[in-house]
């Protein structure tokens, strides 16, 4: 194989503008997605059973920040649309840029083999095919993480917030006693539209540390269309953001919940429109973290018990890649949920895999890859030239450590990033890696 041919995995946000970059360089590529439309996580109901969208669901950050560059959001959007209208916008960038014809719907890929020229791609359909190069764009918000003790015996009903739809479904709550364990977006979410008097009987919110909730709207905008521009030193502006956090919301105790143990900005933003005034009206009751479970009785880490119908573990996702052989460690997160990436795309010494959208990104993950695909492109078209292996994995350190150093040690953060700043950096590494394909044969491995 002399030729690049690439397989991409995945026609969610990331998939899909993955393969209009390609698309635009003249690059050859497949695309496949278990599904029968574009969209991942924002196609409601997904029937590849992957997507996490219950259908009150408003996307946190402003259509400002999450449109693509070159195809704007409708002008009549809000500033936070729902998700139907999301999952519409993903429909139209793929009928806009003529991507739907290269994706085979219905056909996942069930195992990539790294081999002598590549990669060997084995489908859903049995079929087998080579390429040169593999891209992964499947997600991370799809395989669902429970605690221990959801195994213990309970004589209610317990779920994980990726099978959430709404109050009736797939658990009818109306008049139960319901706890929401986690103080994420999900949580808040759902805790705020179950919090109703007419709704649970009683709402609980089981959380092992207090969070800082934060308003969507600041001064009358969208509270994202305002974030510090990324040439400002991060400390003073990390300094600015947690003062003015503060004087928004003021202490969380005076809305009846656990004060933080750490700064604004510390843990990924947990932003709610609805959460604080749900929380400050009593219609929210705050629980310790749960250390196991007996029949109807919740018992807590504090020694207190409640007694409970239903149990909402809004606790998050692993991040997996169930297509790379078991004995190939190196591709496999830790258990940890570490998964160091340079440029968080590229694991250094593993030749011709890229991963796309594999971050935790504050404001948005909608249009990462979008930038990300700008090297990926140039790299495959001969254009960009990577750094040796080693100084991969010196800069890997780096960026990560500057980009973790504000949160605490958590597997919630362990791929977060600055979105702003961190596009600011791969530009540049783009126009540093142009230099050395210029000046240099490039350390792209040859395909043999």
């Amino acid at each position: 194989m002399s030729e690049v041919k690439v397989c991409i995995i995945g026609a969610g946000c990331s998939g899909i503008t993955t393969a209009k970059r390609l698309k635009e360089f003249g690059i050859d590529y497949d695309q496949f997605e278990l599904s029968d439309d574009v969209g991942g996580n924002w196609y409601f109901k997904n029937p590849n059973g992957r997507s996490s969208v219950y259908e009150s669901l408003h996307i946190d950050t402003s259509t400002q920040r999450l449109q693509f560059e070159d195809f704007p959001a409708p002008e009549d959007y809000p500033d936070f649309p729902h998700h139907t209208q999301i999952h519409d916008y993903f429909r139209a960038y793929v009928d806009h840029f003529g991507l739907r014809d290269a994706i085979t719907f219905e056909t996942g890929v069930d195992r990539a083999a790294r081999t002598d020229d590549g990669w060997e791609v084995t489908l859903s359909t049995g079929e087998t095919r080579r390429y040169t190069d593999l891209v992964v764009a499947n997600g991370h918000h799809w395989s669902p993480r429970l605690p221990d003790w959801a195994g213990d015996p309970f004589d209610g009903e317990v779920i994980h917030s990726h099978a959430y739809i709404n109050p009736f479904e797939p658990v009818e709550m109306r008049g139960k006693r319901v706890i929401v364990v986690g103080m994420g977006n999900s949580a808040m979410d759902i805790a705020s539209e179950l919090s109703s008097r007419w709704m649970a009987e009683t709402l609980y919110v089981s959380a092992r540390r207090g969070v800082w909730v934060l308003p969507k709207y600041r001064n009358g905008q969208a509270a994202d269309k305002v974030m510090a521009p990324p040439d400002i030193p991060r400390e003073q502006a990390l300094a600015a953001s947690r003062q003015l956090i503060r004087e928004l919301v003021g202490n969380m105790s005076s809305y009846g919940l656990p004060e933080p143990d750490h700064e604004p900005l510390s843990a990924h933003p947990s932003v709610s429109a609805d959460f604080l005034t749900r929380a400050g009206s009593g219609d929210i009751h705050m629980l310790p973290a749960i250390e196991r479970l007996d029949g109807r009785t919740v018992h807590l880490v504090d020694g207190s018990t409640v007694e409970a119908d239903v149990i909402v573990c809004a606790t998050g996702y692993d991040m997996r890649f169930p297509f790379f052989d078991e004995d190939e460690i190196e591709l496999h997160p830790t258990s940890d949920h570490r998964y160091p990436l340079f440029k968080r795309m590229i694991k250094p010494g593993v030749d011709h895999l890229y991963f796309l959208g594999l971050a935790q990104s504050s404001p948005t993950i909608v249009n990462l890859a979008e930038q990300q695909s700008k090297l990926l492109a140039r790299l495959l078209a001969g254009r960009y030239a990577l750094p040796p292996v080693d100084e991969q994995v010196r800069i890997m350190a780096k960026d990560e450590a500057e980009h973790l150093a504000q949160y605490y040690a958590s597997p919630r953060h362990t791929i977060q990033i600055d979105f702003a700043r961190y596009v600011v950096d791969l530009l540049a590494e783009i126009e540093a890696g142009e230099e050395r394909a210029r000046t240099t044969s490039g350390s792209r491995p040859a395909v043999r």
